[in-house]
């Protein structure tokens, strides 16, 4: 039998153990015949040991303190420098791997020995009503993420060559402030190096909900934005790319009450974009025409983002 490469799964976290047990214990009983381990980073919250204990040689839970920059990236970076698997996937804590996820992505990448970096569908669950995102593409090009963020590439979905971390595209950004995007800025800087592959199947349960890092973070949102329009300057040639995330940005602003900030950024957006519809969700909570939260709850039933 061919031998399987080792996997490190990194699971940064902080403060929700339920959530954390339930990811874990979803990684833990993959269907897959390699050396797996699970690299549990907690964040500015205090480790649980007990996590580690484990049986299987196979199947390895470690954990450890997040020694970098506080938040998601610093995270992610932690557990990535501290695996010993040849190839490195994400795992967001309140995420859950689906039935054969890993397996299918192992040998996707066993197909393609250029490929870098695979991901896959989602299924969105959000206030009791559960969506399934999934792409109609089977390979992603930078100007395909300039144009559109495709949520579907979610991190819990990650699955990367170790080397490409190490010695090529690089580990996660971690002067994205408060790591807002930074998995859209990963996703942008892997695409520069190669293509990156997505498989049609929603293979990963996300959750979204109140206690998401970044609810309500407005003014963090508008900043990492803004941080990631200055740090691409390929945005300009896809107009509607960079109208997406003025508009997004336009909305944040609106969203933390500065009117004057979101009519700025609203007007910037069109002129790239008449059509971008963030513009005039923006202009609507900054004229107190519909409030923020409630649009935010409208999309994520439907399993989109703002």
């Amino acid at each position: 039998m061919t031998r399987q490469p080792s996997v490190s799964v990194v699971v940064p976290t902080r403060d929700r153990p339920e959530l954390l047990r339930a990811a874990v214990r979803a990684i833990l009983t993959q269907e897959y015949a390699g050396p797996l381990e699970v690299v549990v980073v907690h964040d500015q919250s205090v480790p649980d040991e007990s996590l580690a204990e484990s049986d299987d040689p196979d199947r390895v839970v470690r954990v450890i303190r997040n020694t970098r920059t506080p938040g998601l990236a610093g995270a992610r970076n932690s557990g990535t420098l501290a695996s010993g698997g040849e190839l490195i996937a994400f795992c967001d804590d309140d995420d859950e791997w689906l039935p054969g996820k890993l397996a299918a992505q192992v040998r996707a990448l066993a197909a393609d020995p250029d490929a870098e970096f695979v991901c896959c569908g989602i299924r969105v669950s959000y206030d009791g009503t559960t969506v399934d995102r999934v792409l109609d593409k089977d390979r992603i090009t930078l100007d395909d993420l300039l144009r559109d963020r495709m949520t579907e590439l979610h991190p819990s979905t990650f699955l990367i060559r170790a080397g490409a971390l190490r010695d090529g595209f690089g580990l996660v950004d971690e002067e994205i402030p408060g790591s807002y995007a930074e998995d859209y800025e990963f996703l942008l800087r892997a695409a520069r190096s190669a293509p990156l592959l997505s498989l049609r199947t929603p293979s990963v349960l996300v959750r979204w909900h109140k206690r998401s890092y970044f609810a309500q973070r407005w003014d963090t949102i508008s900043e990492a934005l803004q941080w990631l329009l200055e740090r691409y300057p390929e945005f300009a040639s896809q107009p509607a790319g960079e109208a997406r995330v003025t508009g997004q940005i336009a909305f944040a602003r609106a969203a933390s009450g500065d009117r004057r900030g979101a009519l700025r950024w609203a007007r910037r957006t069109l002129r790239r974009n008449p059509r971008e519809p963030r513009a005039y969700l923006a202009l609507a909570v900054a004229g107190r025409v519909v409030r923020a939260d409630a649009v935010l709850r409208t999309l994520h039933k439907r399993g989109r983002g703002i």
